[in-house]
């Protein structure tokens, strides 16, 4: 497995073009990207985007390259219910894990180191063996007991990236909006990007 490959998991949240845009955005690049997602992920990706995953490993991911268009990085798609996956263990050098949009359901469950599939574990095997774990949770209003489980995970050593994107680079389309919580991912995986006008002070 390659040492540079970005994990990038999408769940049942609303907010999958997130983890799309992600997809995208790190293949472009030329980065390889695992890709896992929840059954209730591929449920919102359909009704979301229009995007229907179905069939094995080989299918999913020629459907992905197909929608996000040409790109030089690879995908490896990793089923979430394959709990023997080597993403599972920390011998497999994975350091770099994303679940975007991240679900309330799935945020307290890694909280509390429940690992009930692929997505689950590989969160708990990066925190474990001190990588940079990413949750982009995506629910409002918060209420106490998501907001303790964030707390929870940040003192984890987790990055918290809710999905609230900003409006002083003043968007035109909603892609704006959406490349500007993804370039805030990219900033906290440190990698390079341009996606959002940064603050550079008053003009």
């Amino acid at each position: 497995m390659q040492k540079n490959t970005r994990i990038v998991a999408i769940t049942g949240a609303s907010g999958s073009v997130y983890g799309l845009r992600l997809i995208q955005e790190l293949l472009k690049r030329g980065d390889d990207a695992g890709v896992i997602i929840s059954p209730s992920g591929f449920l919102v990706l359909e009704e979301e985007t229009g995007l229907r995953l179905k069939g094995g490993r080989f299918d999913i991911i020629k459907r992905l390259e197909k929608y996000l268009g040409k790109t030089r990085g690879r995908i490896t798609y990793y089923p979430s219910d394959d709990i023997s996956s080597g993403l599972s263990s920390g011998s497999s050098l994975i350091r770099d894990m994303v679940v975007c949009p991240c679900s309330m359901g799935t945020l307290a469950r890694i909280a509390s180191g429940i690992s009930g599939n692929l997505i689950e574990r590989t969160a708990d095997v990066v925190l474990k063996e001190k990588g940079r774990l990413i949750l982009v949770p995506r629910e409002t209003p918060f209420n106490q007991i998501h907001l303790e489980n964030m707390l929870r995970l940040s003192q984890a050593g987790a990055h918290i990236i809710p999905a609230m994107p900003a409006f002083y680079h003043k968007p035109k389309k909603v892609e704006d909006l959406v490349d500007f919580i993804v370039g805030k991912v990219l900033d906290a995986m440190m990698v390079e990007n341009r996606l959002y006008k940064r603050w550079d002070g008053e003009e």
